[in-house]
């Protein structure tokens, strides 16, 4: 199996350890009883010789949880920079953006929502998206979403944008025309080498599944597409990785945006648009000379979220009910994945008063002391999520990103040793 996990590293960046040596073997386990094959070795020696089983068993190990505007700071971030910097300074020509890896296509498309609200023209935009599932390209091609692609808690946008149809919602041809949808894997030296620089970057929640050298080789990718004065977004766990790889952050709470670290500030500008290139939102009918702003901005409902890493004291209770406690662990986590990490962390501290020491709940506010900056903190929450359960791998994978960060590799080694040691004894147990 660790051969087989060596193709995925060598093709993909794929570090076994961030997903589960167990869910690899499963998966390879699946995949080898589709091709009727009984022996490990005949199938990595298939998989050596034919692209298209190395393709299908991609397609397999790629998780594609993604939905519309997930982390929508972010957006919004891109949104503000946009009409207080590049147009300002851009009288002419076309905004250029970068989803990758775009999986069936809710960020990009989310992108192009974001900027058609903002009253941005269709002609002075475009979003490039890349993927190396052409499973979910072709999903993104059709443009037909389900449920769980709108978890947003406002989904105005959705009244706008899409039509019901049978199988769910079809997006509108107007933001589908601005996206442009190209598979490819980021670590090719090919990939993108011809499509010019972006203004904006959108390469979220891919470096966590990198071990180092393949984090380092997919920032100078980054690096060479990002515009001068661009903007790279990043996911809550992956801002720490840049601050040795070129890159530096961008300083937007809750956004986990990144500048160049050559680059030098962009100048303030006051939030308005001249009125030569005055642009009225598609479905807001703005009133002459009203300002854009958050109000203003998918679907009128968005309002920037503030850190807020400690909630107010809860009401003692005598007798917390634990089933209530997992429930709000999990409604954490939730908010944890949708990029909420200042809300997971206040919703865990909760959780610690009513219920006392829980290893999950110290990793998720780890998760947001990290995005925050504070690494030393973060680190303490992590260690204190380790002793009380030794095989907790998330909270491993982020105290070795932070070793990494700090030059520390003999630790980080150890780390993702043991969390490959963990791996190995899920397998034998399952």
């Amino acid at each position: 199996m660790y051969r087989i996990e060596n193709l995925l590293r060598e093709t993909m960046g794929l570090d076994a350890a961030s997903v589960g040596s167990s869910l690899i073997e499963r998966t390879v386990r699946l995949r080898m009883k589709s091709r009727r094959l009984k022996e490990l070795e005949e199938y990595r020696q298939l998989l050596e010789t034919s692209p298209a089983e190395m393709n299908d068993l991609i397609e397999s190990v790629v998780v594609a949880e993604t939905w519309f505007f997930r982390d929508r700071e972010a957006f919004a971030a891109m949104v503000r920079q946009v009409v207080n910097e590049w147009l300002p300074a851009n009288s002419i020509g076309a905004l250029r953006i970068l989803s990758v890896p775009c999986s069936t296509g809710e960020e990009p498309y989310s992108l192009a929502m974001a900027l058609l609200d903002a009253g941005l023209p269709q002609d002075r935009f475009q979003v490039d998206a890349v993927d190396i599932s052409a499973l979910a390209l072709d999903r993104a091609g059709h443009g037909i979403y389900g449920k769980n692609s709108f978890r947003a808690s406002n989904l105005d946008f959705r009244k706008h944008y899409f039509q019901p149809v049978k199988d769910g919602f079809l997006l509108s041809p107007a933001v589908r025309s601005r996206v442009f949808f190209k598979r490819g894997n980021l670590l090719d030296d090919k990939c993108l080498t011809e499509n010019g620089i972006y203004d904006f970057i959108f390469c979220r929640n891919l470096l966590i599944y990198f071990d180092r050298p393949t984090q380092a080789k997919a920032l100078q990718k980054l690096d060479r597409l990002l515009a001068p004065a661009g903007l790279c977004f990043v996911g809550p766990a992956e801002l720490p990785l840049i601050a040795n790889n070129g890159f530096v952050s961008a300083n937007i709470p809750m956004a986990f945006a990144c500048r160049k670290a050559d680059a030098l500030p962009a100048p303030r500008r006051p939030a308005r648009i001249s009125p030569q290139a005055r642009f009225v939102p598609a479905h807001h009918q703005l009133k002459p000379g009203k300002a854009l702003t958050h109000s203003t901005t998918f679907g009128g409902s968005f309002r920037a979220s503030q850190p807020q890493l400690l909630a107010k004291p809860a009401p003692a209770r005598q007798r917390p009910d634990p089933h209530a406690g997992q429930a709000k662990l999990e409604t954490a986590q939730r908010l944890a994945d949708a990029g909420k990490l200042s809300d997971a962390a206040a919703l865990s501290e909760t959780h610690l008063r009513e219920h006392g020491p829980c290893a999950h709940a110290y990793y998720l506010i780890g998760r947001a002391r990290d995005a925050a900056g504070e690494a030393i903190q973060a680190a303490t929450c992590y260690r204190k999520a380790l002793y009380l359960e030794p095989q907790h791998s998330p909270a491993m994978l982020q105290l070795a990103l932070l070793a990494e960060k700090d030059g520390d590799i003999t630790t980080a080694r150890r780390l993702r040793q043991r969390m490959q040691r963990v791996a190995k004894q899920d397998r034998a147990v399952g």
